[in-house]
């Protein structure tokens, strides 16, 4: 049994804080203790200092000890093309993303770029992702190994896409269906991975691949679903002239079985009331990216709207087209977006999103998103003190909340001073 133990200002939800104040709670000398990976105790300092029996301290000053960030979309194989500039999606798509996935047929390829990939989600602060690979299934066996590797929780899959694609990022609806069972029989639930069945898009996918999709959902429960919804205006109309018989985008998902409490929809940007009352009663999560939905000009999430249907939130950087990794960066966009849309969203909100939010939005919060005990010890230690603005911002707020917004506002991938996952520090920031 290993058994550690952390001192410091300590900050983590219960609950969506826009539901009442009770569910932010802050230890300002606080104590947690890990255990074998989990979290034992968290609590005053004082109230759980005779529990730690001998353990190995370590004391934080100057931030706050926080749970892990989540990742709830974001494209592994499009590091390197970040920052390409398109003129819409789908023009960006093909122009960038599918030439820059077209490499990850090659093994090698795969690997190096998830090794990298990995480094910088620990260094950024993210400790579980909910990823896009490409069609090539080596593409997703790379990344679930690496995965695997530092014992991360991750949940991946190979891209399903067998229409409108170039050749060499594409499949078939019959090698989509049984590479996906391969992945599922190999890698689903070993250690602390999962799979996502990954249709790209209703456009890339035939009626026949997105009816084996439903097929794989239906043979393997648990495992979850991860597409797009409603990203782009072009790519609405694109959809409704494939899917003719269909009222709307998400009808397409709802006929082949596909919009289930598992499954994820990254953007949600023009839903219509009926799309938003039909998603919230299926229970599925969304995928909020304001990053790229901002850099590709392709709308304004309405988080209200969202949350009036009873949606589960989750904030995603989304990269490529979106322009960090940082979750913290990411906090700073949905910020804005709240703002042009006439809806302030508060510092507990956004990490909120970051957190036990998006963990809820992955049907995942049993295991992560905040210190309740028993939960995996994945978390962070934020440092606010990293960035000299930040630093003068800090010394002069008042409340915690104005600490955590300065955090959210002004902080990016400097911030985090160490990453621990499971319990085991996975990054310690080079001063």
């Amino acid at each position: 049994m290993t058994r550690q133990a952390f001192r410091g200002a300590i900050f983590h939800l219960l609950g969506d804080p826009d539901q009442g104040p009770a569910a932010a709670v802050v230890y300002e000398d606080g104590g947690l203790i890990v255990e074998d990976g989990h979290i034992a105790e968290v609590g005053s300092f004082i109230d759980i200092q005779p529990q730690i029996n001998g353990a190995p301290l370590q004391r934080v000053t100057d931030g706050f000890i926080v749970p892990g960030f989540i990742d709830c979309h974001v494209h592994f194989p499009q590091v390197d093309m970040l920052a390409s500039p398109g003129t819409h999606l789908l023009h960006w798509l093909s122009a960038y993303a599918f030439p820059a996935e077209s490499r990850f047929a090659h093994e090698d390829v795969a690997a190096e770029t998830a090794r990298f990939f990995l480094d910088q989600l620990f260094a950024n602060g993210t400790t579980t992702a909910l990823v896009f690979a490409t069609a090539h299934k080596v593409s997703a066996e790379a990344l679930f190994a690496e995965a695997f590797q530092r014992n991360m929780r991750l949940v991946t899959g190979k891209v399903l896409m067998d229409v409108n694609a170039p050749a060499g990022i594409s499949d078939t609806a019959e090698t989509g269906y049984m590479e996906s069972r391969a992945l599922i029989r190999d890698w689903h639930g070993k250690g602390r991975l999962g799979y996502a069945v990954t249709p790209r898009f209703a456009l890339t996918s035939s009626e026949r691949q997105l009816e084996l999709a439903g097929r794989l959902l239906h043979e393997h429960p648990g495992i979850k679903l991860h597409t797009h919804l409603s990203e782009n205006h072009e790519e609405l109309e694109a959809v409704h002239k494939l899917y003719p018989d269909c009222p709307d985008y998400f009808a397409v998902y709802e006929k082949f079985g596909l919009a289930t409490p598992q499954s994820v929809f990254a953007h949600c940007l023009h839903l219509s009331p009926s799309e938003w009352a039909r998603l919230g009663k299926a229970g599925s999560g969304i995928a909020f990216c304001p990053t790229s939905n901002l850099f590709l000009g392709s709308g304004l999430f309405h988080l209200a709207a969202a949350e009036a249907a009873g949606g589960r939130v989750g904030l995603a950087s989304d990269v490529g087209a979106g322009t960090s990794l940082s979750l913290l960066a990411t906090m700073n966009e949905a910020y804005k977006v709240g703002q042009l849309r006439r809806h302030r969203t508060s510092a507990f909100k956004l990490f909120y999103m970051a957190t036990l939010g998006a963990a809820r939005a992955l049907r995942l919060d049993d295991k992560i998103g905040n210190f309740t005990p028993g939960k995996e010890a994945d978390f962070l230690v934020l440092d606010a003190k990293a960035l000299p603005l930040l630093a003068r911002r800090w010394s002069r707020a008042t409340t915690i909340e104005e600490k955590l917004f300065a955090l959210a506002i002004l902080g990016d991938d400097r911030a985090v001073a160490e990453t621990y996952v499971a319990g085991r520090r996975v990054h310690k920031r080079d001063k």
